[in-house]
């Protein structure tokens, strides 16, 4: 029986109050979106090659916190500043194994490689991505799902890592960090998460371009030796050609020295290497050439966090602004892409 009086109304104003008004990008349950990213966060989690780089930057997160625990006094005694004791473990080696940081510059590019060196050309050779756009599905929804996925198991697996990485250094240590020393450790996960997203969104535009993963997954590869290896061994070669001879004035060698530094900063690894050193070690308070005139009268001392962050901000522009240039580009390609049937 159907309410009367009174009561019908605040019934009917009830029922259009609980009606689903919620956008279909923001509602899980209807949303196409998230559909996708649920099921390409599943792929990934379930696949054998996620198992396997979780397991190795497992390994290398506790060898390099091993390495860092039985060289954290000589490491202190060097260091003129102790009240940064917590972060030693993410930066203290003794030649034998690279820190944590390191195993992140070189590693992290492998594992956004590997979530989507064939995130579409694997779907087209098996003709499930014709599939999906018979369906009413938006194509951009496809290509930001891929990516939100990707992003997300990426921010997944290095949040655990880092938090896993505080957890064993406080029962080795036996102190907490303080309140800077984690902010800094979230800092350096982020811009971790942000720089993996880099060679992930490459990926992805290889895996657009390209029909076969094993072409797109050497592209990648190759970009990756040659930014990561070879990149600095090129500047310097073409410096080394075609630097002046003769320079007498100081500002003029700065000016050099800065903008060989500017050419470097093109590689993305250097950018989080810059990005990385500043949030770590705050001790660091430039990143390009200095006089002596400058140094002199400086007293050694951590920077503030704020002050390092400033130091750092055009750096960690940099890598956002690659990252978005990238998706934008692997974008633009997959939305002009024409994409058949196999027959």
């Amino acid at each position: 029986m159907e309410p009367t009086g009174r009561f019908t109304k605040w019934a009917r104003w009830a029922r259009q109050f609980a009606a689903p008004s919620t956008p279909a990008f923001l509602d899980r349950r209807r949303s196409p979106f998230w559909v996708l990213v649920h099921k390409e966060m599943r792929d990934h989690i379930s696949s054998w090659r996620f198992i396997i780089l979780l397991g190795l930057m497992v390994l290398t997160a506790i060898g390099s916190l091993y390495t860092a625990m039985a060289n954290i006094r000589s490491a202190i005694a060097e260091d003129e500043t102790t009240s940064f004791v917590f972060l030693k473990l993410f930066t203290a080696t003794d030649g034998t194994l690279p820190p944590f940081i390191t195993f992140v510059s070189l590693l992290g590019p492998l594992i956004g490689i590997a979530l989507g060196f064939d995130a579409v050309n694997a779907e087209r050779s098996k003709g499930t991505l014709a599939r999906l756009m018979a369906q009413p599905v938006p194509r951009d929804t496809i290509i930001n799902a891929k990516f939100v996925a990707g992003l997300l198991v990426v921010a997944i697996m290095m949040l655990v890592l880092g938090f896993l990485t505080i957890g064993m250094g406080i029962l080795m240590i036996g102190i907490p960090p303080t309140v800077e020393e984690f902010f800094r450790i979230v800092l350096f996960l982020l811009v971790s998460i942000v720089y993996i997203g880099v060679w992930l969104n490459l990926a992805i535009m290889f895996s657009i371009l390209f029909k076969q993963a094993a072409t797109s997954a050497l592209s990648c590869l190759a970009v990756w030796l040659f930014f990561t290896l070879f990149f600095a061994m090129v500047v310097n070669l073409i410096i080394g050609a075609t630097a002046p001879t003769e320079i007498t004035d100081v500002e003029q060698l700065i000016g050099y020295q800065g903008f060989v530094q500017n050419i470097l900063r093109i590689s993305p690894s250097q950018l989080y290497s810059e990005v990385t050193t500043t949030l770590l070690v705050p001790t660091v308070f430039t990143l390009g050439p200095i006089t002596i005139e400058q140094a002199y009268g400086y007293v050694p001392g951590p920077l503030p966090l704020g002050q390092s962050v400033l130091l750092i901000w055009p750096q960690l522009t940099g890598l956002v602004a690659a990252a978005c240039v990238i998706f934008a580009i692997a974008y633009r390609i997959f939305m002009k892409q024409e994409i058949r049937s196999r027959s």
